[in-house]
């Protein structure tokens, strides 16, 4: 069975989806119904994963937490699931091309095909999809809006040089 919960974050409101095991998926206010396929899921506020997601998260956007503690389940295609796992590897604060992350996975050629990937990534934020750049540095694709990775590179940068934080807040 799933489960929901809908949170407010400083980039509109998420929806987090849970089963009683695992978070499955972290959803964006305007997100496209189709990018995501998910079993219907009931409204729980009280869930412990989905309040220990919320908390989590709200950590995160307060600047007190730079990763994640979470059971996590992927449900995609075996190449999909080996791209959300190589997502999950990039630090804090640091990014990868979708190029550096065809190569972590050991298809070089699948550039493009990292790209669909990190489109459907269903743990947004938490499997960190934001990370992941086009070649010449320039922001990408991202199933949550530019405007949205652009706040979450700038949060995770500014944490790591708190100097900068003044001026962008």
């Amino acid at each position: 069975m799933y489960y929901h919960k809908k949170i407010t974050s400083p980039v509109g409101e998420l929806t987090l989806v849970a089963t009683d095991q695992s978070l499955m998926a972290v959803l964006w206010e305007n997100d496209d119904p189709t990018r995501i396929q998910l079993e219907e899921s009931t409204e729980q506020e009280d869930h412990v994963l989905l309040v220990e997601a919320g908390n989590q998260l709200a950590e995160y956007f307060g600047r007190k937490r730079t990763g994640f503690e979470l059971p996590l389940e992927f449900t995609g295609t075996e190449f999909q699931k080996k791209v959300w796992q190589a997502l999950l590897t990039i630090p804090f604060g640091e990014t990868r091309t979708y190029g550096q992350i065809a190569q972590q996975i050991g298809d070089p050629n699948a550039v493009r095909a990292v790209g669909g990937a990190a489109n459907k990534n269903p743990i947004s934020i938490i499997a960190p999809c934001h990370r992941v750049m086009g070649a010449s540095g320039k922001l990408t694709g991202f199933a949550g809006g530019l405007k949205t990775k652009s706040y979450l590179l700038q949060l995770e940068y500014t944490k790591r040089n708190p100097t900068l934080w003044q001026s962008w807040e």
